[in-house]
């Protein structure tokens, strides 16, 4: 068959062709029936042609109805027979061209399609014969056969052409659909690699802040509780040992208090039962009350859901921004303003502390610690930023405070 083997849809046509043999040859034998009560024929003629009805039958059965299994010689003396018994059924009554028609079915699916338009012409005369009233015995009769049997021809040709392109585009579009599954299947794994890169990024990035809180914060105190303890060995009276050992307790409490706010920071519960601006006050209350200093905070726009990762980046850079502010801004006052806008999400930190020059390489004289000066505070904040595809902007003057701006843009303008 030309197509089964290429194109399943044409295969599954070729069945239902196959299938309707029998009930063709059955429809074929009814309107022989008829036709002869009609006045058409004889009886006997009838009889001899029910009887090669029957015959047909036993061969469909046998070979037509049956997949391709005898190779190319066996299905051309198939393909053969199959025509005879439709021409023989027809010169004994036209109305077998209901059975005759399937002549084409068998030869799409036994005659090689460099043969096919060879094999389609009997089919097409014995077609022609029937609608002429049977087959000619004059040359007047035999042209308009065979010009009947021409129109047939074109017919068939025109539908197999059609067909044969179909089959070819179905082919085409699997071909193609085999492309998009392997490039979806790459992209996939593309996908999964993108994932585990960002995914391992995000642990070295994580790593980088905790050794920057271990060095800012728990180093820095266990080597002045240390040098505290020596000065203490050494002191020259019991007040001056007294005042060292009293020095490094509180090192040891702020210290404490260091480990217990970094452990804190590695996952923020406020974020689990509020939203962000609701975690922002409640540490906005808690910053405040061990401070001292009254911190201001606005919300504008409207309040909406945050994905947790760029929540929780936001929070995170409020966090350093306070903490740097207690520690080395000396401010009188805080404000901390988060912005919604239709875009971007925008976190606003100011103090009025004594400020420092950008760009100055001498920690510990601003709100918020310059890039230049080795320490990791406001490099934490930019990596925080950058996984959620954020920025930061820092402004500072010596004398005129820090004012420090988080904006992380929101997908298509919806948070």
């Amino acid at each position: 068959m030309p197509y089964s083997t290429e194109d399943p849809w044409w295969s599954r046509i070729d069945r239902v062709g196959r299938r309707l043999l029998l009930p063709a040859l059955a429809v074929s034998a009814l309107l022989a029936v008829l036709s002869e009560q009609s006045g058409y024929g004889s009886a006997r003629r009838l009889q001899v042609g029910l009887a090669l009805t029957a015959l047909t039958a036993v061969w469909v059965l046998l070979f037509p109805a049956r997949p391709r299994r005898y190779g190319a010689v066996g299905d051309g003396v198939i393909f053969t027979i199959h025509v005879v018994l439709s021409a023989v059924l027809t010169g004994f009554n036209p109305w077998f061209a209901v059975f005759a028609w399937t002549g084409f079915v068998i030869a799409d699916e036994r005659v090689p399609r460099r043969a096919l338009p060879w094999a389609v012409v009997p089919v097409a005369l014995v077609l022609g014969a029937s609608q002429v009233g049977g087959f000619p015995d004059s040359l007047g009769a035999c042209l308009v056969w065979f010009l009947v049997a021409a129109v047939n021809y074109g017919i068939a040709m025109a539908l197999y052409v059609n067909i044969e392109r179909g089959v070819q585009r179905n082919a085409e579009l699997a071909r193609a659909n085999l492309r998009l599954e392997a490039v979806i299947a790459e992209n996939a794994g593309l996908h999964a690699q993108l994932v585990a890169q960002a995914r391992e990024a995000g642990v070295q990035d994580e790593r980088q802040r905790l050794a920057g809180e271990i060095h800012d914060t728990l180093a820095q105190g266990l080597a002045g509780i240390v040098t505290q303890l020596e000065a203490a060995d050494g002191a020259p009276d019991d007040g001056a040992r007294l005042a060292h050992l009293d020095r490094a307790r509180a090192l040891a409490r702020e210290s404490l208090t260091e480990a217990r706010r970094s452990v804190r920071a590695l996952r923020p519960e406020q974020l689990e039962r509020a939203t962000l601006a609701e975690a922002l006050a409640e540490h906005a209350v808690e910053w405040t009350r061990a401070s001292g200093v009254p911190v201001q905070l606005e919300v504008t726009g409207a309040v909406l859901p945050l994905p947790d990762d760029v929540g929780s980046a936001l929070f995170r850079v409020a966090q350093e921004a306070l903490t740097n502010v207690a520690k080395h801004a000396r401010a009188s006052r805080v404000g901390v303003t988060l912005t919604y806008l239709s875009d971007v999400v925008v976190l606003d930190v100011r103090d009025d502390g004594v400020g420092f020059e950008p760009g100055e390489r001498t920690p510990g004289r601003g709100g918020t610690t310059p890039a230049s000066d080795g320490g990791y505070g406001l490099v934490g904040m930019v990596a925080r930023l950058s996984r959620v595809g954020g920025t930061l902007t820092l402004e500072a003057a010596p004398g005129e405070g820090v004012a420090l701006s988080a904006s992380v843009p929101t997908q298509k303008g919806t948070l």
